[in-house]
């Protein structure tokens, strides 16, 4: 195995399974590790699915289907107060099998993008928080570019200060991964923020890339997105957003998911993904478009999670370590005070209460200098089961912190 293909061999369930392999639960098993939703899909996909079914025996157009872009576009003008017709769906959408692939492939699109605008033999980077969705960190490994890992800390409210790179630094920064709210703190980059970064984007020349999967979770008001900055004339230029019905509406079988933003990044990007990116299937663009033309099965996806988020306050609130997320559905629960690191801890409450949840350590990358990362001393729990389940598992891990 090449020592770029090397970097990316523990992808972090396959560490999971590894580390827990062999120990005996005491407990039926409660399964918290992967932030998969659990509910039933809304009632409007099946319909949409069997109406349209005829799909199958199509190639789905290479960008999306045009009634599938329209609808992302109208949510995105509704979502974040822009004037209707203001989203060109053809030039400024284009569909994503998911946002995985789309995040990935944006990596690729940027360093071949930077490598055309740096000069001498300098190596374009990529930014990415620390703890992180693992697809931006193997973007840049694939691209061949220098990952640079700024870390999310309680000093900086687990946000990455990338402001404090170098100017050398951005100089050669191909693109910048943003995800708000964050996977897996579950805390909301303040739009000042965004816009801070947007600025230095357009200075350094480089693509800011918003991963907002996540922003129709949220408690008490909607996070800020980077069409919010849009809607208050900053312009498009070296944006790209990201999201999916994944999230918002439950349905992470349906892969429906986009990429918004810069006409000018996005005509690349599909190109890119014209030679080796799947489409989604015209049949389930179908039901995606109904989805993103639906508010209330949204509302109460989100009504659903502020109630599991709730749960888990009531039974955690005081313990040490545990603060309520600000948006999502993680819990990104501090271990160091009673458990020790992330996965000493996740062992003890797998063998002692049935709770699987995942490592810290397995959310982030170590320093190669001393081995330590941000993560090592938390654990991520997945709300995303019934409320008899979620109820359960927090007694459990209550139970388990408070006679460590």
């Amino acid at each position: 195995m090449s020592d770029r293909l090397s970097l990316l061999h523990n992808f972090p369930f396959k560490r999971l399974n590894a580390l827990l392999e062999g120990i005996e639960p005491s407990r039926s098993p409660l399964f918290m590790q992967i932030g998969e939703p659990q509910n039933a899909v809304p009632d409007l996909v099946a319909p949409a699915v069997a109406a349209n079914e005829a799909l199958l025996g199509k190639y789905p157009p290479q960008n999306g289907a045009p009634s599938y872009l329209d609808a992302v576009a109208r949510w995105i003008e509704t979502r974040y107060r822009l004037p209707q017709g203001s989203i060109d769906a053809q030039k400024q959408v284009t569909a994503l099998c998911g946002t995985r692939e789309g995040l990935f492939q944006a990596a690729l699109m940027a360093i071949l993008r930077k490598k055309d605008r740096i000069s001498g033999n300098a190596t374009p980077a990529v930014l990415v928080p620390n703890p992180m969705y693992h697809v931006y960190f193997g973007g840049a490994v694939i691209g061949e570019a220098e990952p640079i890992l700024v870390n999310c800390v309680a000093a900086n409210d687990f946000v990455p200060d990338y402001e404090s790179l170098d100017p050398a630094t951005l100089d050669r920064t191909a693109i910048c991964y943003l995800c708000t709210p964050g996977n897996p703190t579950g805390t909301v980059t303040p739009k000042e923020t965004i816009s801070r970064m947007l600025a230095l984007a357009r200075k350094h020349d480089f693509i800011l890339a918003l991963d907002e999967c996540y922003s129709e979770i949220w408690f008490d008001a909607p996070p800020a997105g980077g069409f919010d900055l849009v809607a208050d004339g900053e312009g498009i230029d070296n944006l790209i957003v990201f999201n999916s019905l994944s999230k918002r509406s439950g349905s992470p079988g349906l892969r429906c998911g986009f990429a918004a933003g810069d006409p000018a990044l996005i005509e690349p990007l599909t190109l890119l993904r014209s030679y080796g990116g799947a489409q989604v299937p015209g049949t389930l663009m179908a039901a995606g478009e109904a989805l993103w033309r639906d508010e209330a099965h949204s509302r109460a996806n989100r009504a659903r999670y502020h109630d599991l988020v709730t749960i888990a306050d009531d039974t955690l609130a005081g313990l040490p370590g545990y603060w309520k997320p600000k948006a999502g559905f993680f819990l990104w629960l501090e271990t160091a005070p009673t458990l020790g690191d992330g996965e000493t801890a996740a062992k003890r409450l797998w063998q002692e209460a049935g709770v699987k949840v995942l490592p810290g350590r397995y959310m982030s990358r170590p320093d190669p200098t001393t081995d330590a990362s941000p993560g090592d001393g938390f654990i991520r729990i997945a709300l995303v089961h019934d409320r008899e389940t979620v109820r359960d598992a927090m007694a459990r891990v209550k139970s388990v912190l408070e006679n460590a």
